[in-house]
């Protein structure tokens, strides 16, 4: 075997030789890995800058001239409602047009306006002593405006007008007007009446709406009245009952079959249902024209009518009938009761009016329960029909 030519020396200096490289690598890798740690190190722990001034990678938006963009929005609003009309404007081009829509307040006025040649009614007007014609409905609006509060339910109103309706229609045909300057009077004794210029002061800023709520209520009733057996009844109202209405012979001294008593418990929630009045002695005897004896306690004795109003009050020797003691001591109700306390009579009332036909408050209160005018008028008036004037009194309507 032939000796290397690499002596002993020569292996030893290719080792040490090797070794050195290799420890120079190692520690160039070394110094390579420290500062990549040191980089990472000062990034990790390095304060960082807020959210929002942080940079953002740019994004990319699809940008679209304004001009296009615009062109693109006419052509839709332009275009698309021209295509959707089309397919139906090839019928009758009358029919594609709704007519112009009048306020509630025009179409009130001009049914008011329309129905109010019927007839005119000759006022006599207290405040200036003379005598005024006022159309119709007009005339119905200022009674009903005039002897039912505003405020009411309009199916309450709808009732009004047409018992105010009825009374100048009977009044008409069978009153004294022809004998007499004017057919009624703006007061009590007919229906009180007041026209526009007085509801203004009398309402100050309130006198639009219900102005115009009360014309509603007569305009939807118009030319309506209410009959018994086609003849125009008295439509006799009031204020408040007592819980019951009275009958027409109980007050008054004809009977009337469609003026019967019936319940009215609505009347309890009316403001007027109690109410007190207190007479001395003296005050007493001069209301009543009577001398009544000098003693205390004095003898009262009291008989009753159905709707249990008083029929008869015997004060010691002397009798009235409770209309009298209504009247004369103008008391709200001939529903009352006496007290005698230290020489003085105390009278408590319940209800407010003569109590016969339609109570105001009973309407109103059937009306908040969803009754109907209808149904109001038919249950306070027995056995009546809902006619028109043209039917009832054509006579009326031709003059």
């Amino acid at each position: 075997m032939k000796p290397s030519k690499y002596s002993k020396k020569h292996g030893y200096n290719y080792t040490k030789k090797r070794n050195a490289l290799l420890l120079k690598k190692v520690k160039a890798k070394q110094q390579t890995f420290m500062k990549k740690s040191l980089t990472r190190n000062k990034q990790w722990f390095a304060p960082k800058k807020p959210y929002y001034l942080q940079k953002r990678p740019k994004q990319h938006v699809w940008k679209i001239p304004s001009t296009i963009l615009l062109a693109c929005l006419l052509m839709i609003i332009l275009v698309v409602p021209t295509l959707i009309v089309i397919p139906y404007s090839k019928g009758d081009e009358k029919e594609a047009k709704a007519p112009p829509i009048a306020s509630s307040e025009e179409t009130t006025n001009q049914d008011m306006d329309s129905d109010s040649s019927s007839f005119s009614v000759s006022v006599m007007r207290s405040n200036v002593n003379k005598v005024e014609g006022v159309p119709l409905e007009e005339y119905v609006a200022g009674v009903v405006a005039s002897e039912m509060p505003a405020e009411f339910e309009k199916e309450a109103l709808k009732a009004q007008s047409l018992a105010a309706r009825t009374y100048i229609v009977n009044q008409k045909l069978h009153g004294e007007g022809a004998k007499q300057e004017s057919d009624v009077t703006d007061t009590v004794q007919h229906q009180v009446y007041k026209d526009e210029g007085q509801l203004q002061n009398l309402w100050g800023s309130d006198f639009d709406w219900k102005m115009k709520k009360v014309k509603e209520a007569v305009a939807e009733t118009k030319g309506e009245i209410v009959t018994y057996k086609d003849a125009p009844i008295t439509p006799a109202f009031f204020s408040t009952s007592n819980g019951y209405t009275e009958n027409s012979e109980d007050y008054w001294e004809n009977e009337l079959p469609y003026l019967r008593s019936v319940e009215s418990h609505w009347d309890e929630e009316s403001p007027k249902y109690l109410d007190q009045k207190t007479f001395s002695i003296q005050q007493l005897e001069k209301a009543l024209e009577v001398d009544l004896p000098n003693q205390f306690p004095l003898a009262v004795e009291t008989t009753r009518t159905d709707s249990n109003r008083v029929e008869q009050l015997q004060l010691g020797k002397q009798t009235f009938s409770g209309r009298e003691i209504r009247e004369k001591l103008e008391l709200r109700s001939s529903d009352f009761t006496i007290e005698q306390k230290n020489n003085h009579f105390i009278f408590t009332t319940k209800g407010f009016g003569h109590g016969v036909g339609m109570s105001q408050y009973g309407a109103n209160g059937m009306a908040k329960e969803g009754k109907n005018y209808q149904d109001i008028v038919r249950y306070y008036y027995q056995d009546v029909k809902i006619s028109t004037i043209n039917d009832t009194a054509p006579t009326l309507v031709a003059k």
